[in-house]
């Protein structure tokens, strides 16, 4: 069952204070993508506040937060730089990856556009920072909202070790 009215959701920039939402979204995200909970470990939210305090001050990190028209925190995503996986010898007009992650979405609020529209603003700020490229990994649950917005297909591999 859907609820609440998608033209009342406004898409605003999440500070320190709303680390705690993006923390349990980020959670809610993992569970709903059928990972159990004995895969997370304990201190998932401490690991999650450390981690997005470390990508503001080195990553430019951005989140943004989806609110209901009475306030309600409906829907959470980030977008930063990529730290890359290997030593970047590019130039940054070359390449400079963005990285959009954590986008969830309140079950009562999904199919209304709200993660299209916190994609968008996590580009939005990517572009802003000069990004000439925007990496994401997509649940299956998601790839049709990303391929919509232009995401295709890349060669990235990849091989489960156990």
């Amino acid at each position: 069952m859907q609820t609440g009215d998608m033209s009342n959701v406004t898409i605003r920039a999440a500070g320190p204070v709303d680390d705690l939402v993006l923390a349990r979204h980020f959670h809610a995200m993992w569970r709903d993508n059928d990972v159990p909970k004995t895969a997370i470990v304990a201190d998932w939210e401490a690991r999650v506040a450390s981690f997005l305090a470390e990508a503001r001050a080195r990553l430019d990190y951005q989140g943004f937060i989806a609110e209901s028209g009475d306030g309600t925190v409906v829907g959470s995503a980030g977008g930063q730089r990529f730290a890359g996986l290997y030593p970047d010898v590019l130039a940054p007009a070359h390449r400079t990856y963005g990285y959009v992650w954590g986008v969830y979405v309140e079950a009562g609020w999904r199919c209304r556009g709200i993660a299209r529209r916190l994609t968008e603003a996590a580009i939005e700020h990517l572009k802003g920072m000069g990004c000439t490229r925007v990496l994401l990994h997509s649940s299956p649950h998601g790839r049709t909202v990303y391929e919509k917005l232009g995401f295709e297909p890349t060669n990235e591999m990849g091989r489960t070790l156990r």
